[in-house]
């Protein structure tokens, strides 16, 4: 046995996961993190680089990566993909006018090899405004039904309310951190 499988049997014994959150800037990745570790969201900023948190979810740790969206930070994703047990995709469901770079943003992670086979979630973010359009919606645009290499799942949410982001949580634990 290599000291990979050592460190990676001691990883799931750990109960540990490392979860990067990505997608274009203003779509709610800070937001979303925030509010799953039960923190003040109203007054959240771009991120011009990174946030960490670890968040303790039914026993499990999970430690997000919530990275950037803004078009001059997108090259630099690439530099955190190493070790990532899972993918957190963050669209803005109102903003239609982006859907289509964003699909193309989500296309380009699925493609690389460091991301391959690893579950993906995308959180439909903003569903309490008016103007959002259904995950399911989403998922037929973006043509997620087409991913064949992975476990994937969309979630409708709301960042502002809460809603869907337990759901989602549950759904990333079952299927990177209890595999």
């Amino acid at each position: 046995m290599g000291l990979l499988s050592i460190l990676k049997k001691m990883k799931k014994d750990e109960k540990e996961a490392r979860i990067l959150m990505l997608g274009l800037d203003n779509a709610g990745k800070t937001t979303i993190l925030k509010k799953l570790s039960e923190e003040d969201i109203s007054h959240i900023m771009p991120t011009q680089g990174f946030n960490i948190k670890s968040l303790v979810h039914d026993g499990f740790k999970l430690n997000v990566w919530d990275i950037g969206g803004q078009k001059t930070i997108r090259p630099y994703w690439s530099n955190y993909f190493e070790s990532s047990d899972a993918l957190v995709y963050v669209i803005d469901s109102s903003d239609q006018r982006r859907l289509e770079e964003s699909g193309d943003e989500l296309r380009g992670l699925l493609a690389e090899d460091k991301l391959g086979g690893i579950p993906l979630l995308v959180f439909a973010n903003k569903q309490d405004l008016l103007q959002a359009t259904s995950a399911d919606e989403i998922a037929y645009s973006l043509m997620l039904g087409e991913i064949k290499d992975r476990t994937w799942t969309i979630q409708a949410c709301s960042a502002k309310c809460g809603d869907g982001l337990q759901d989602g949580m549950e759904w990333l634990i079952t299927n990177s951190v209890k595999k």
